[in-house]
């Protein structure tokens, strides 16, 4: 049984006849009367009396009407369904992004998304890259902007698009004195956050491989879940951070704390994810092209900091 032969059945019914019901449809009428004894032949008994002035239907063919309108007119809801997700008219889109980017552009995106498309709703949530690159493998969102590497067959990765370079900050000028290398930061009064995602963070993955190339081992004198708690920490003294200069600036801290660069450089990079075996929605894709044009515009609004 198809839904054509189902549309073919109630049109023979609604004409009264094949010859009108081929007419009104603009198809030849052996071409609809075979579709109707293909039904009938599936169901194992005639759905119609056929006389000369018009159909009549058979006790089954009285059985099976309300289920063919019932069947078509949920399968054309579910058309309606996907094409209004297609063309943005419903649905949610759902997104995974960096901690932190609620710090550069976040607020911005959202009610542009919104201006554009007010039907559409939104689930954005901001959490570590490991955090974001495990709720799109498991399917609790459709898609995430994540710091490289992601080693994930399953998980398809867009080029970059973000990245900056990541430094030693400190309040006192005699701490950002001379070259950090590994040594310096191995000796260095550091706080870390990312407390909750230290062994899959990747600068941290990062930094434990070149401690652990010079048999050393990060302790730092403390630790928090938050950058923007790090920061202010830094800033009283406490200890000193290792993050990008774009963010130093953003978050209102450059005038109290200094940055150099590590040596050898290291760089935050950021791409989107998303499942190889599963189709990204129009409302993500659109949100992920919005984010893109951001990106960019964060980029250039920064550039200057990072030459």
């Amino acid at each position: 049984m198809t839904l054509q032969q189902l549309h073919y059945f109630l049109a023979a019914i609604e004409h009264g006849t094949l010859s009108r019901a081929a007419e009104q449809l603009h198809i030849a009428q052996p071409s609809l009367s075979e579709q109707i004894l293909r039904l009938e032949g599936e169901m194992g008994t005639h759905l119609f009396i056929r006389t000369n002035r018009k159909l009549i239907l058979t006790e089954a063919g009285r059985r099976l009407l309300p289920y063919a309108r019932a069947t078509l007119m949920e399968a054309q809801r579910g058309f309606e369904a996907v094409q209004s997700v297609r063309e943005l008219r419903g649905g949610v889109a759902s997104f995974g992004t960096f901690g932190t980017a609620h710090q550069y552009f976040l607020a911005g995106l959202i009610a542009e998304f919104r201006r554009r498309y007010p039907e559409m709703r939104l689930r954005l949530v901001g959490l570590n890259s490991s955090e974001v690159a495990e709720a799109v493998i498991n399917g609790d969102i459709e898609a995430g902007l994540v710091m490289l590497p992601v080693n994930n067959k399953s998980l398809v990765v867009s080029e970059p698009v973000w990245s900056a370079q990541v430094g030693y900050i400190s309040a006192d000028p005699a701490r950002l004195a001379g070259r950090k290398d590994i040594h310096a930061l191995l000796a260095a009064p550091l706080i870390l956050s990312e407390a909750k995602w230290h062994n899959t963070d990747p600068i941290r993955t990062l930094l434990n491989r070149r401690a652990q190339q010079v048999r050393g081992n990060f302790e730092p004198v403390i630790e928090v879940e938050h950058q923007s708690t790090a920061f202010e920490l830094a800033a009283q003294g406490l200890g000193d951070l290792i993050a990008t200069r774009p963010i130093l600036h953003h978050l209102g801290y450059h005038d109290r704390l200094g940055w150099v660069p590590v040596d050898p450089p290291i760089f935050e990079v950021f791409s989107f994810i998303y499942r190889a075996d599963t189709a990204i929605s129009s409302a993500t894709r659109e949100l992920m092209q919005l984010m893109r044009q951001s990106l960019n515009l964060v980029q250039a609004r920064y550039r200057h900091i990072e030459n």
